[in-house]
């Protein structure tokens, strides 16, 4: 049995609790029956913690697809911030889970942040890994090259953290290849980590190898002595690009990223579509 509502502080706004309800462990442990019981028994889909945490941010954070399904159903806001700016969207992110983004999307869930130093949800993704949710946050708007000051844009997230899954999404949707945290680029976060993947990625897309961190070196300073990037830059630097490359990245800058998604009904050969796609 669980205990009654009434034993739970209220705040003035009568949703607030002063520590965490059944609900809220139900949610987190993904127990359906138990959800549905106590919903029934009169809690709120929106009773919350101290901190502002609601049950529907506890069963994004485990994943658990049909709680979040049954308390967006019983009236859960899907936009509740805790008192760190943390939405049940970012925890969808943080636990990798495609199909909880998605629900939360379809039911109202905003993809953007909506304050600058409040967590970001394709930062998340980014930082996890999780290229589905990148995806999904993308194809409803989400700027590519969004910042968050502290982080830096979410593809030198997903370069520091060897996610070249989520680079790609990032790279093909138009993201600013030399875009990263301050004047640190995401190839001098690629290559700090020797990741030959993400630096060839990044190369393909048009990165600047002479561009200089906040400690004034460049991305080739950084790379580990006879490691795999230190041998691309290299090789990179004594190649000049061919003239199909530096015409690739020319048009899509001038298409720029609003427009690159039209790419497919321009009257072109459609190997030279897929080529312009990076595809």
């Amino acid at each position: 049995t669980f205990p009654p509502l009434y034993m739970f502080k209220p705040s003035q706004s009568g949703n607030s609790i002063y520590y965490r309800s059944p609900l809220h462990e139900a949610a987190s442990q993904g127990r359906l029956l138990a959800l549905h019981t106590l919903l029934n028994q009169g809690y709120p889909a929106n009773i919350v913690t101290i901190d502002h945490v609601t049950p529907l941010h506890e069963a994004c954070l485990s994943g658990h697809v049909a709680c979040v399904r049954a308390l967006i159903n019983a009236g859960a806001n899907v936009n509740a911030a805790t008192i760190d700016g943390v939405t049940p969207l970012f925890n969808s992110c943080a636990a990798g889970s495609s199909v909880c983004v998605e629900l939360l999307l379809q039911n109202g869930a905003n993809p953007r942040t909506t304050h600058a130093h409040h967590p970001s949800a394709l930062h998340e993704a980014c930082k996890r890994g999780s290229r589905e949710c990148v995806e999904s946050l993308l194809s409803r708007g989400v700027d590519p090259d969004y910042e968050v000051p502290h982080l830096g844009s979410a593809l030198y997230i997903s370069c520091l953290h060897k996610h070249c899954g989520c680079s790609q999404v990032l790279l093909h949707r138009g993201a600013n290849v030399n875009r990263g945290r301050g004047e640190d680029t995401p190839l001098h976060a690629a290559v700090a980590n020797d990741s030959a993947e993400q630096i060839s990625l990044l190369l393909d897309f048009g990165a600047d190898i002479n561009r200089r961190d906040s400690n004034n070196l460049r991305p080739v300073e950084l790379a580990p002595p006879g490691g795999k990037a230190q041998h691309l830059l290299r090789a990179h630097n004594v190649s000049p690009r061919s003239l199909c490359e530096l015409c690739r990245i020319h048009i899509r800058n001038l298409l720029g990223r609003s427009r690159l998604k039209f790419l497919q009904q321009l009257p072109l050969p459609s190997l030279l579509t897929q080529y312009l796609e990076h595809t």
